[in-house]
């Protein structure tokens, strides 16, 4: 196999140490006699907790500290939560493998356990997402938007400490962390399209190295990486990132991959959703398809006066 010590690089978040941890440990198992190695590593988006994403540039501040690392060959490979992924890579560096994806949908935890629907009038969410933001104004227009960022924990916290009736979270780290307790509610797809990406993480590896490439290969789940591969087919055509308020969710049918997507303004005042259906090999096209329909629709309209705005 040609390594001892099998070293993963990963933010040194809670969320992230815990999914990286799951994936080690399903290493060991598949190969008793390897050591593996977590490398906890601080990224700009970690030190700059109190700053929005929007600010600090959102495009791959959970990954550049730890793509630098890969590339001077300091660790193996890296753990990632794929919607923190962007959508091109340095030089010599790729997602090689994505693992199966947990639940792709958004949770509330709120004050008293109160569901969407139930909330008062001018209700205060938090979430640090544009797209959430967007999708909750639309469902919601009479709500505050409330910007969070923070570690899991940070966030649920933050319903008391800034008198906020509720939080929206992704489903995927709640149940990671292992506090499903808390939550208040499971939000349909239908009513909030996740992130590109939501749920699924991958494993990047440096192009060239096989060995790593090879001996992780059992990790990949080819359903979960034709969906998230088309949804970020969708994102790069666009052109947006996670600054932008862009949602998508693929999901494999039988033999077809189904692509849902949405644009939408800040304010949620308008919405462009778009939906397509084709074969699972055409995922690019069919992401590549479902952004020009919406660009051609007033999305590219409405993504100009996001960007005139960050």
């Amino acid at each position: 196999m040609g390594i001892d010590i099998l070293k993963i690089g990963t933010r040194g978040s809670g969320l992230a140490l815990r999914q990286t941890g799951m994936i080690a440990d399903r290493i060991r198992d598949q190969y008793p006699d390897l050591s593996v190695e977590i490398v906890p590593i601080k990224t700009q988006g970690d030190r700059m907790q109190n700053i929005s994403l929007v600010k600090i540039g959102g495009k791959g501040v959970f990954v550049k500290e730890i793509e630098e690392a890969l590339l001077r060959g300091d660790i193996h490979c890296a753990m990632h939560s794929m919607k923190d992924v962007p959508t091109e890579f340095p030089d010599g560096l790729d997602i090689g493998i994505i693992t199966e994806r947990e639940d792709p949908r958004d949770v509330l935890v709120s004050r008293d356990n109160i569901k969407l629907e139930s909330l008062p009038q001018g209700a205060r969410i938090g979430t640090g997402s544009l797209r959430r933001g967007m999708q909750l104004l639309n469902l919601l227009p009479d709500c505050e938007i409330v910007a969070i960022r923070g570690n899991l924990d940070t966030r649920i916290k933050k319903i008391s400490t800034e008198r906020l009736d509720g939080v929206v979270l992704a489903a995927a780290g709640i149940r990671r962390m292992g506090w499903s307790a808390q939550i208040s509610q499971y939000i349909p797809v239908e009513m909030m399209m996740p992130a590109v990406g939501q749920g699924a993480v991958g494993i990047e590896i440096r192009s060239d190295d096989n060995d790593v490439i090879d001996l992780l290969a059992f990790l990949n789940h080819e359903d979960t990486k034709t969906a998230v591969s088309g949804e970020r087919a969708f994102l790069q055509h666009l052109g947006g990132g996670c600054q932008v308020p862009i949602a998508a969710f693929g999901r494999k049918m039988g033999e077809s991959l189904v692509l849902k997507g949405v644009v939408g303004s800040t304010d949620g005042k308008k919405m462009i959703p778009d939906e397509v259906e084709g074969p699972c090999d055409d995922w690019e096209e069919l992401g590549k398809h479902m952004a020009e329909n919406i660009l051609s629709r007033g999305g590219r309209s409405i993504l100009a006066e996001v960007y005139k705005g960050i």
